[in-house]
Formats: structure tokens, C-alpha cells, sequence
């Protein structure tokens, strides 16, 4: 099962340059959770703080009960093997095969023979469609196909924590659907503990347990996702809509005349060019692929939230019922679905690899609840 993440008044700066301060949320374990915010807001370097290649000024990131902040370098290196990263750019090592990068994990912290890295390596490429690419090089296939190849790497150790880099960047939506859809699967086959950073609305509404927000310089909230789609907080209305009216702007600090002349074109009825989508609508949750085990998670994220909910808003309580009764239905119609399927004798499992059929070739062209301050 995945483990806990807790991080505690956490504080990072380059030089003067102050990236976040006092940043506290907890990653529940074995649960999909969602980093939101507008680009440079330091999500990516988040991530790192995580994982202990950036090292903050204050505060504490706690992995399994150890506080890798103050660590030796060995304990480090240990917690570490409980991670996997799937980087913003894939990371992929220019001059190794799809097969060798995704086999780098493997050599450095096992003793598995070549036989039996083989067999590991060829099914977490074949999960991500790349089961015929294996000796090609990064130069040689699209970046939507390398970001596939780094979440594979990613895969490789059968990691207790995932993160996810802007894990749709390169794809088009098509691919984005299935690569969401496979961390849920893949959520729900070992119950690991998954973080994905993403401007992707779509992902937001409907992959994560719980979604957070960092913007000016802060976390803005975090908490299970109905919170956040349903706040009122205007930062998070604006980024949900993608409108350029409100207080994210072009630079992450948006300056009085700007404000108040953007102000004066709302006044007048001219829009600002973001969907009129009501986010307040909550979109059920994905559901793992027929043929799947049921997420653990989603019973324990579920009694987390029943324990919590006196606290939440009026707004997010209504969202929450309303969410868990879709999500019921959904999982109501699976099972009837499987069943028949069982009773046919067929097989619903989906095979990732068939998913991603015809993806290969290089022609890929679109390649706990916290208040807002």
C-alpha cells in the first residue's frame, strides 16, 4: 500500500526569491491527489522538496515516518526507492533505448537478472503502448511517446508513491484520457500513493481524491476535490475557467491599474474569454476499468471525508453527496457489467496496449481541508 506524505510549514527560496512559504498538506495514503496553480507558482519544485533534490529553508517533509529534511544521506537514498517521478520533460537519457531507460531502475537498485529485467521492463512498456519501441532512442519517437516511456521508468519498481509531472503534456486529449485512466488502474491494482501537477481542468475534475492550489506564494487549499470546484475563492474560480479576469495575471502578481481597467471591460459586458462551464457541477470520479480491482482508497477517502465534513462549506457538503451517489451508480453499473460478462463467459479487462494501437510511429503530431487566506 502506498504510504503517507506529510508536509509541515515548508518554505523554499531561490537566493532572495521567495518560491513558496509555509506550504502544510498531507498526502493520505494510497489516494490520487492533484496540485493545481498558475505556471512559476513552483509546483515542479514542489515536487522535488518531495523527493529531497531541493532542500527547504523551514519546515518538514515526513515519508514513512521519516523526516527527510533532516536525514542522513543513506536514509535518503532508501526513502527515495519508495518513488516513482514521471518528470515534466520524461528525462530520459539521450543516447539509451526506451528498453535501457526504462530498465535504469532496475540494474542500479536491484540484483534482478537480465532475464527477469526483461520481463519487468517489457510489461510496464507494453502498459503504456510502447511494447514495439523498446529499442529506439528518445531522439528518434515524439514527446508524446517519451513522456509514455518516462512513466514507465516511473513504474518500473513498483513504486508505494507516484508523481506525475504534468503528465499530459506532449499528448493529445485522446492519450491524456488513457494515461488518467491508467493511474487509476494502476491505483487501484497496488494502492499507491499518487500526486499528478497539472493545468489540465479536465484532470482535475475527475482522476484525484483531492486537489490542492498553490498561487501567490502560498497553498491557496487542499482538500478533497469538491472542496476546491466548488470554492468561491476568486483565484480559483479564475483558474478553473481559464478567464484572464480575476487576480491570476500575466505576471503572477497582477497590478492595481490592470485590475481596475480589466474591471471596468467586465462592467461593460465583455468577457474574458474563459469557459462559462459550471464547475460547481462535480463530474464522478474515474472509475478503475472493468476487469480491475476495486481502489482501496476510495472506502477509506470516503470515511476521511464523512469525518470531516462538518467542517467543510454548505457548498462543498452538497457537491460531496451528490458525487459520492454518481459515483455509486458508476460502480453499480460496472459490476452488472462484469457480472454479465463472466456469466458470457468474456473478459472486459482492458488491454492498455491495444489502447494506444497506432501510436507508435513518429507521426504523433499532438504529441486534510485547508481555507483559502
Amino acid at each position: 500500500m502506498g504510504v503517507e506524505v506529510s508536509v509541515e510549514g515548508l518554505t523554499k527560496s531561490f537566493g532572495s526569491q521567495n518560491i513558496w512559504r509555509d506550504v502544510t498538506l498531507t498526502l493520505p495514503e494510497g489516494e490520487v491527489s492533484a496540485l493545481l496553480g498558475p505556471s512559476g507558482t513552483g509546483k515542479s519544485v514542489f515536487l522535488k522538496a518531495l523527493i529531497g533534490l531541493l532542500h527547504p529553508e523551514q519546515g518538514s517533509v515526513i515519508v514513512d515516518g521519516t523526516d527527510i529534511t533532516k536525514c542522513s544521506s543513506k536514509e535518503l537514498y532508501e526513502i527515495r526507492k519508495l518513488f516513482g517521478v514521471l518528470f515534466q520533460d520524461g528525462a530520459l537519457f539521450g543516447s539509451m533505448s526506451l528498453f535501457d531507460n526504462t530498465a535504469f531502475p532496475l540494474r542500479e537498485h536491484t540484483k534482478k537478472s537480465e532475464s527477469d529485467i526483461r520481463s519487468i521492463v517489457m510489461e510496464k512498456l507494453d502498459l503504456v503502448g510502447l511494447g514495439d519501441a523498446g529499442d529506439k532512442l528518445p531522439g528518434e519517437i515524439s514527446g508524446g511517446m517519451r513522456k509514455r516511456a518516462g512513466l514507465a521508468r516511473a513504474l518500473v519498481l513498483d513504486p508505494q508513491i507516484i508523481l506525475c509531472d504534468e503528465p499530459d503534456s506532449g499528448l493529445d486529449p485522446v492519450r491524456t484520457a488513457y494515461i488518467s485512466q491508467l493511474l487509476i488502474d494502476i491505483n487501484a491494482e497496488i494502492d499507491a500513493t499518487i500526486l499528478i501537477v497539472t493545468h489540465n481542468i479536465n484532470i482535475a475534475r475527475t482522476i484525484p481524491d483531492n486537489i490542492g492550489m498553490l498561487f501567490r506564494k502560498e497553498l491557496v487549499m487542499f482538500g478533497p476535490r469538491e472542496v476546491l470546484l466548488t470554492s468561491d475563492e476568486p483565484a480559483v474560480k479564475q483558474f478553473l475557467s481559464g478567464d484572464r479576469f480575476g487576480p491570476i495575471g500575466m505576471s503572477e502578481e497582477k497590478d492595481d491599474a490592470t485590475a481596475a481597467q480589466e474591471q471596468e471591460l467586465a462592467d461593460a459586458g465583455i468577457g474574458g474569454g474563459g469557459t462559462k462551464d459550471d464547475f460547481s457541477e462535480i463530474i464522478p470520479q474515474v472509475q478503475p476499468n472493468p476487469g480491475m480491482p476495486e481502489r482501496k482508497a476510495s472506502a477509506r477517502h470516503r470515511q476521511r471525508v464523512e469525518d470531516m465534513m462538518h467542517e467543510l462549506p454548505e457548498s462543498a457538503q452538497k457537491a460531496i453527496r451528490q458525487s459520492q451517489e454518481a459515483e455509486d451508480e458508476v460502480r453499480r453499473n460496472n459490476a452488472e457489467a462484469q457480472e454479465r460478462s463472466g456469466q458470457s463467459g468474456g473478459s472486459q479487462k482492458v488491454d492498455t496496449e491495444k489502447q494506444f494501437a497506432g501510436s507508435n510511429d513518429n507521426t504523433e503530431q499532438f504529441p486534510a481541508y485547508r481555507g483559502g487566506n
